[in-house]
């Protein structure tokens, strides 16, 4: 078996020239090369740089051997495409990345539906005709799943920017009999798909089955995603991560393109273990979100019952902050995407660096859903420069706040939050969450007290007869922070 493995290696597969297989094989190298470097943040620009090589082996691989389009015309599209993203990229604010992944996830799966429906319109193109000059059986599935995996991808993603972006409220929008709704869309799609496979009138542009999967997987999309909170977006994007993922597979398959069916596993696979291992650390049920909020219910806790405005806190200033902190012997630093929004990392390793030149002991303690994305975090303190040794997650560090002085919370919200715990109907019951309120002190950082988390829940946290409120825009608390320990 092995040998006749080597033996279409190298006469080429399907047409395609020997040394094209190999050149696709080293960017398969390469992609998990990257895989593995982006596991951790002081490998993560190792990584990158390998997922580039393979990217630029498997483009050049392709543009050489296909020549469905012209060259010139592919060129032409390439720098357009280059303009739109360095644009793109220089103008786009670390606070607006989850988004921005979550629009790009958006595109590649518009892209899949785009090339089915090339594909079944004009199917000779592809190759994928038979002597009678009908779609092949096996394309024909490729095509119905490339298209709805594409579309499902398509409007999850868009649904997913509006809520990421503000433009949609974080809290779940549950639609009655929402699950038989989505599992007999789905079992519609795949029913279709079966039709189409076996229809005797499969020719180019023939039939409404394309049409219909089409309809009904933006459809579908749209259902899965409204019913999640905004506790559970980071996740989401992973999961869409995901689908882009096997919707390029799908569609490499279609083409012929042995690069695509590798790059689309790899992503494709890696996001859904991805989504598995954050499902696991929020305590959620990897089957209840892929299912669209399954098991979400449709009341929601704020904490405790007595109106935020009528309990009463403690508020402090930047130097009343700084005076602690300096006394304290070890600190733990929990940042959110408040940190995020007020780009505050950069004053944070000021103040920081200012602590442990007083012989103050620094960690800083990362939720896997902090912020909007998973890793949100961790790239905005390696922006920072934070020492990666300086970092710790969940599982890590959360016994030691029973141990520290300080607990120093930035921009975060539901990751301290102890409803999490103890709250039944609250929408975050369940979720791990730091143990801020075993620490000595506790301050929190954040613009106003008329605010709540992602998940709109209230946070007992600021009421603990420990916890000093500092209101302000945690840039500038920070800074003030640093100011006076200067």
């Amino acid at each position: 078996m092995s040998f006749s493995l080597l033996a279409a290696a190298a006469d080429g597969v399907g047409g395609t020239p020997a040394w094209a297989m190999l050149a696709y094989l080293a960017a398969g190298v390469f992609f998990i090369l990257a895989l593995r470097g982006l596991s951790s943040p002081a490998t993560s620009r190792a990584g990158n740089r390998n997922g580039m090589i393979g990217m630029a082996i498997a483009l050049v691989t392709t543009l050489v051997t296909h020549d469905i389009a012209n060259i010139v015309e592919i060129g032409i599209a390439i720098f357009l495409g280059a303009i739109i993203g360095v644009t793109i990229a220089r103008k786009i604010a670390m606070t607006a990345m989850p988004e921005l992944v979550a629009g790009f996830h958006s595109l590649v799966g518009l892209a899949a539906v785009v090339v089915g429906l090339a594909a079944w319109l004009n199917p000779g193109a592809f190759g994928i005709l038979d002597a009678a000059g009908q779609i092949l059986a096996v394309s024909r599935v490729e095509l119905g799943l490339g298209i709805a995996i594409g579309a499902i991808t398509f409007s999850g993603s868009v649904i997913a920017f509006l809520k990421l972006s503000g433009r949609m409220g974080g809290s779940p929008i549950l639609l009655p009999g929402r699950h038989i709704i989505n599992l007999g869309t789905l079992a519609g799609i795949l029913g279709i798909i079966g039709y189409y496979t076996v229809s005797p009138n499969g020719g180019p542009g023939i039939g409404w089955e394309i049409i219909a999967i089409t309809a009904l997987a933006f459809a579908i999309g749209f259902l899965l995603i409204i019913p999640i909170g905004g506790a559970d977006m980071p996740v989401v994007v992973s999961m869409l991560n995901s689908y882009s993922g096997w919707a390029a597979a799908a569609m490499g398959f279609t083409l012929g393109n042995t690069a695509m069916i590798i790059t689309g596993a790899l992503v494709g696979s890696s996001g859904a273990i991805l989504s598995y291992i954050m499902c696991r650390a929020m305590n959620r049920s990897f089957i209840s979100v892929i299912a669209g909020g399954f098991g979400a219910e449709d009341g929601a806790g704020s904490g405790s019952g007595e109106p935020r405005e009528q309990r009463p806190y403690k508020q402090g200033s930047a130097d009343d902050a700084a005076f602690m902190l300096e006394q304290a012997e070890s600190v733990i630093i929990i940042p959110g995407y408040g940190m995020a929004v007020a780009q505050a990392q950069h004053a944070l390793r000021e103040m920081c660096d200012l602590l442990e030149e007083k012989g103050v002991k620094v960690k800083f303690a990362i939720h896997p859903v902090a912020g909007r994305m998973p890793g949100h975090m961790n790239v905005l303190l390696a922006e920072a420069a934070v020492d990666y040794d300086k970092v710790f997650e969940l599982e890590d560090i959360n016994s030691e706040f029973a141990q520290a002085d300080v607990a120093f919370i930035i921009g975060a919200n539901d990751v301290v939050n102890p409803a999490a715990k103890t709250d039944k109907s609250s929408p975050i019951y369940g979720m791990p969450v730091f143990d801020v309120d075993k620490a000595k002190q506790v301050f929190f950082i954040k613009r106003s007290m008329g605010g709540v988390g992602y998940a709109g829940v209230d946070n007992d946290v600021f009421y603990m007869p420990q916890t000093v409120m500092l209101l302000s825009d945690a840039k500038k608390m920070v800074e003030g922070i640093v100011k006076a320990l200067d």
